[in-house]
Parts: C-alpha cells; structure tokens; sequence
C-alpha cells in the first residue's frame, strides 16, 4: 500500500481557499460596478488574485500563474489610478474573474480548458493596460523558486561584509494571531522577499513564554530583515498586501551609512525590529531549553520586549473574525445521519416510557423531557453547520446572465436580494442545475429584444433579479425578469399543436402558465445553445420535487414573469404533526399548520355537487377530507365535530384538511422516497415513529394543488342544497 501523497492535503486546501477568494473578488467587482471606487474596494480585488498567484507558483500551475500575474498587473494600474473603472473595463474584469475561475477548476479536477479563451482575455487584459512590459517575444515567464527556511532561515544569511554595502530596507515583521486563523504563513512572505535581493533574516523567539503558559494559537514570533535590493518600498510593501490588518509591519531604509552606523561591535547588525511601536519594553526569557540562540537571534532578542503583544481592548476583541475551520462534508453528513437515528431512539423511549404508564413527574419522565431538548439542541446545531448562504449560489448566477446575455445580444443586469439566507448545503448543490436553467430562459425567453424594450417605452437594459428569503419555515427563491410576460394565446397555441391538450380546451391564465412545465413544450421558433431543444421547465420541476420543493409560476403581460421555488430548509429533519387518518398515521409538517379547529355543521356550506367549503372569520375556506384525497376512503356522510387542519401556502391561500384525530406534535427524520417510488403526488417523504411504525409525510401543498375535493359520496347527491352565492363568490376572489 502506498503512503499517501503529503501534499494532496495541502493541494486540497489551497482549492478550497480559492473558492473563498474567488467569492471576494466577485464582491469587490460587484462593487466597482456599483460605483465603488475607494481604494480598498480595488484591493480587495487585488489581494484575492495576487494570493491565488502565489499559492499556484507553489504547486506549479503555470497556466494558472500566467493568467493571474496578467490580471493584477492590470489590477494594480487601476489601484495606482492610471486605469477607470468605466463599464467596459468592469466587463472585462468580470470575464477575466470567470476565466480564473475556470482555469482554477480546471487545476483542481485535471481537465482540459479552451485555451482560445484564455488567449483572447489575455489579449484584451494587455491591450487595457497599454502592452504588457514584462513580455519578450509575446511570452511571459513567471518563476517561482521553492525554498525551505527555518525559523532562522540561515540559507538566506549575506555575509556581514556583503551586508549593508548597497542600498535597501530594513523591514521589522511580526504577525498578529489573526494572521495565522486566515491560513497565512510569514515563510511564504519572506521566500517572497528573497526574490528582490540578498535577504537577512533574524527570528526574535525571547517573547516565546514556557510550555505551562503557552497558548497555542497566540503569535509569540517575530522577524527583523535586512533587504539589499534596489526595488522601491511599493514593491516591497505588495508583498505583505494580503496580510495588512493582521500583522505588525516597519519598512525603513537603508542607506550605506545608516548600514554602517548600525554594524555593532561584534559584526552584526542592528535589530530594525526595534522600530515597531510599544513604548514598555519588558524582559523575555525562553526557559524550554539551555542552548544558546545563535548570533542573530540574541542580536534581535534586545528588542523582545517592544515586539511583544500589547492586550487587546474589548472592543478589539469583538472586531476580529471568527475561528473557523474546514470540515469535510462526508463527516457532517454521517453526524447529520447519526443524529436522526438518535431522534428515533428518542421517539421509540419516549413511546416505551407511554405505554409502561410511567407518572409524568417521575425521574424518569423528567429525564426523557431532559434527552429530548439536549436531542433537539443537537440537531439545530448539526443543520446549522451543513446550513451556508446562497450568496456563491448566486454569484454563479451572475456569470450564466453575462453569458446568456451576451449569446443573444441583450443588455442584461441581475439584482440579487437575500444572499446571506442561509439554506442546507446539500441543496444548494442540487439546485445549481434547475437555478441555472430559470436564469437563462429569463433571458433568453422573458427579456425583450433592445428594439422591443424601446418601442415598449422601458430602458434597453432588461433586469434579472434573484430573491431568497426565509418564509414560514422554507426557504423561498424567486427568479423575476421585467420582460413582456408570458404570450399565454401562443403557449396554448403550441400545446394543442403538439398534443399536449385537447384543441379548445377552456383553460385559466394559471392553467395556461403551467403547461410550461409540461414535458416537450417549447416557445422556442429555433434551436440555440441557450433553448428550443423541448427539454427544460420540466426537468426544472422533476429536479425541485426531488428536493422536497414546489415551483410556481406567475406573469402580467408587458411587466414580466416571476418563478417562485419552496425548498424546505433542511433534508434530514422537520416538526411534524402527527395525525390519523382511516386507520393512517400520517406526518403533517407543522410549518405549514396555521390552526387547528373543531368542525361544527353551521360552517359547512356546499358548493357544487361534491364539494363543499367552511365559514371562517368572514372568509370562506376549501374543504378537503385528507381520508378521500389519499384513496383512504370515501367522503364521509357528515363533517359534524371533525378535526380540522387550517393549511396555509406561501402565497396566503389557505384549505382545511379533515383528520381523525391528532395524536402528537413530534421531530421526525425524513426519509427520502423518490429513489425507490418516485414523485408520490401529495406526499413529500417518509418517516420511522417510535414504536417502529412507517409514516408517511404529507406534502400539503401539492395536496392542495392536486385535490378533487370531494366530501359527499355519489349518495348524497340525490338531493343537492342552495348554493351559496356569498361562498362563491369569496373563492372566485380568492
């Protein structure tokens, strides 16, 4: 058996962090574009390409180094001010930003990239900055020379009679504890600075406390450097750029005779780590070992005491980030499945402890009501760590519409609302599909031509905007466009030629949008790379219904199109209520439960032959018999003191479910059925009670959606009452 290659994991980390830079410099560009112009904006943006730069030059993606020293040599014109960020540059930008990544993903999976691409971005990168003057022949060579150094890095020693006898920069260096959090390492640094010119370096370890008071993840080292280079201090200072914030920095000059005048009596030179600010110098003693420091060292320790670290404030305390630390997903995942067979432990002691008739207020009881809020602290513990915003979801989205815009020559700008909503991971990874596809058909399909727009009397530039928000206990996300709208006349058109529906079928506006969905069904007059291949909105909504969501669709002519998706926050668990049902015991999610009522007779009015609905607070309600729905049972002969659900949607419409009786209000763990049976219409999953009982999960809105509503059987038909005209009317306003 092999060893395992020690730096896979490093590789992996480095991808990992580019991911997060990439995802800065998508927000630093969006700004630009907004108007942001500050020179912080234009750093961020820098610092994220210029350290993806550097970790590639260590691995030796040369591709990658190329593409990278290109882009923030054009980063850094603009930084300096000899560049504007004017809409065409930012466009440029933003496509540079999308062949990183690219090439980027490319690195991390082995694969193949079109090198026209990069070629033409890297052309146009040249042309913006006037040419490029690091290039000999239309090539560009970049090199990067691995090196090792020990804390007292003795390799990149100048002799002392070499020292001091040309220009440069003393440079005193000690990184902060936040350095080391953002995945930073000083060695880099300084194998950066060795680049300029002969470097000497001296490692002050006397701030370093004994093993019984050290702190771990404290910053107790510092360096003091002598540069001997005839770079200037910008350059210098660039090299420290991603770490500015996080550490303590001096960079001063060094002159021939400011060299001299510092050489000590006994050939080494002074300690330019002095210069950093701390106006209490204290001894620093390092008692782990007797040996004597080597001759830099002890020259640098001197100024220990002034390179300490000074306590924090409160409010420093509060402003620095958060810890983290990456995890990988299969671990949270088996915890997330752990945990759900911990739920059903619970449930199954929580029935073995009902049917022993123990009291309610035995330790024992109380025990279990203790097990039952630590198993439910848990588990939001658990879904919070899977839990992550959309926002890189998003970002996505916003190179598929420069894209897409582009292929049809629209002007098109995406508004995003919502990205720090946060949603399970795994969802996010599956909805990057069905998300993608709504985006490009918005437009491709929603948004006008520029003529049209015009004619239209609206701006030439149309506007995607993707919203995400939480809403009664799902996670909401639309995708909006302010184009013309849905031509409902051609839509019916096309299903009847395709067969799709029967020819002068009456359909409702509603009824017509959703034959969109329908399989086959196409708008499109040609086939493009973006559409017209008859496969699309119903693979949007198969991919949706797998996830335990719905997709909904509205239009108003000349003023757009709006697809709504509802994903339950999490796959692995929910509160339901749990009901029975002819015999059933069913799970009805309790997000989606507005109330609960006892059915009297007077509420009941008919509607209809078979359908009848409830009076409610001034307002008339559906109603549904869940027994007669699900093929349970036939209607029932009378709805007089029956249980009733109130079901709400997440656009405010609202049934009433009939149940037998409500056993319970518990945490199921959800246990997916497409993969055996399918979409089951009506039912979203399945669960495992504690007394080892199959539940299903019922999906109250497709219910509701789907519903006949039926709740008088063929007898009671013989003689059928006066309908009431208030009730009517009251739905059709609904």
């Amino acid at each position: 058996m092999s060893a395992p290659d020690p730096m896979a994991e490093i590789r992996a980390s480095f991808f990992l962090e580019c991911e997060e830079l990439l995802e800065s410099l998508q927000d630093g560009l969006t700004a630009m574009e907004g108007g942001a112009s500050d020179s912080e904006t234009i750093n961020v943006c820098f610092r994220a390409v210029h350290s993806i730069k550097g970790g590639a030059g260590a691995f030796g993606l040369d591709d990658l180094v190329r593409f990278a020293h290109r882009y923030e040599t054009v980063m850094d014109e603009m930084r300096a001010g000899r560049l504007s960020a004017d809409p065409e540059a930012m466009r440029l930008f933003f496509r540079a930003a999308d062949v990183l990544f690219d090439l980027v993903r490319a690195a991390r999976d082995g694969a193949s990239l079109d090198e026209s691409d990069v070629e033409a971005t890297l052309s146009e990168l040249e042309g913006l900055a006037g040419g490029s003057p690091e290039t000999e022949g239309g090539a560009e060579t970049v090199e990067f020379t691995p090196m090792t150094l020990s804390l007292d890095l003795p390799g990149l020693d100048s002799s002392p009679d070499e020292a001091g006898a040309d220009p440069g920069w003393d440079i005193a260096f000690r990184p902060e504890r936040d350095l080391f959090v953002t995945g930073n390492e000083p060695r880099h640094l300084i194998a950066a600075l060795s680049e300029f010119g002969p470097l000497e370096t001296r490692c002050d370890i006397s701030a370093v406390p004994t093993l019984w008071d050290l702190d771990p993840e404290e910053s107790y080292l510092s360096w003091a450097m002598t540069l001997e280079t005839d770079v200037d201090r910008d350059r210098v200072a660039e090299v420290f750029d991603f770490v500015d914030g996080v550490c303590q920095l001096d960079i001063s000059p060094r002159s021939p005779e400011a060299a001299e005048a510092a050489t000590l009596e006994d050939g080494s030179s002074a300690d330019p780590a002095s210069a950093l600010p701390n106006p209490e110098p204290e001894p620093a003693t390092v008692p782990v070992a007797e040996t004597p420091a080597p001759a830099p060292v002890a020259a640098a320790a001197a100024a220990a005491g002034q390179m300490s670290p000074a306590p924090a404030s409160p409010q420093e305390e509060t402003a620095k980030p958060r810890q983290t630390v990456r995890v990988d997903l299969d671990r949270i995942d088996r915890m997330v499945n752990l945990v759900g067979e911990l739920v059903i432990n619970q449930a199954m002691l929580t029935q073995s402890v009902a049917e022993m008739g123990i009291p309610a207020n035995s330790p024992v009881s109380h025990g279990l009501e203790e097990f039952m809020q630590l198993t439910r602290d848990i588990q939001d513990s658990v879904m919070m760590i899977r839990a992550q915003p959309v926002k890189s979801l998003f970002q996505r989205m916003a190179r598929i519409v420069r894209e897409a815009s582009a292929s049809v020559d629209k002007r098109v700008r995406l508004v995003t609302e919502g990205e720090a909503t946060e949603i399970d991971k795994t969802v996010i990874e599956r909805l990057s599909d069905p998300l993608t596809h709504m985006v490009r058909n918005a437009v491709d399909h929603g948004l006008e031509s520029r003529d049209k727009r015009v004619a239209a009397g609206k701006p030439d530039e149309g506007v995607v905007r993707l919203s995400a928000a939480h809403r009664s206990g799902r996670v909401i996300i639309e995708v909006s466009d302010d184009g013309a709208g849905i031509n409902r006349p051609k839509v019916k058109q096309i299903a009847e030629e395709k067969g799709l529906i029967a020819p002068g079928l009456p359909l409702s506006d509603s009824e017509i949008d959703n034959l969109l969905f329908l399989p086959g069904f196409s708008t499109a007059s040609e086939v493009s790379d973006l559409s017209g291949r008859g496969v699309g909105m119903d693979v949007v909504r198969s991919s949706i219904q797998s996830l335990g969501g719905r997709i909904a669709i509205s239009s108003e002519p000349g003023r757009g199109t709006t697809l709504q998706i509802s994903l339950p926050l999490t796959l692995a668990v929910l509160d339901g209520m749990v009901v029975r049902v002819a015999g059933e015991t069913i799970v009805v999610p309790l997000g989606s439960i507005v109330e609960t009522l006892t059915l009297a007779g007077s509420e009941i009015r008919h509607l209809g032959p078979r359908t009848s609905v409830i009076h409610i607070r001034d307002s008339f309600v559906p109603l549904l018999d869940l027994g007669a729905e699900l093929g349970y049972r036939t209607p029932l002969g009378t709805y007089d003191s029956s249980v009733v659900l109130l079901i709400a949607k997440e656009d405010g419409s609202r049934s009433a479910l009939i149940v037998d009786e409500i056993q319970e209000q518990r945490q199921v763990v959800i246990k997916g059925l497409q993969e055996s049976y399918g979409h089951v219409p009506g039912i979203a999953a399945a669960t495992i009670l504690g007394d080892g009982q199959v539940a299903l999960i019922l999906d109250p809105v497709d219910l509701m959606a789907r519903a006949s509503g039926a709740t008088r059987a063929a007898a009671d038909l013989t003689v059928i009452p006066d309908r009431d005209p208030s009730a009517e009317e009251s739905l059709q306003a609904g």
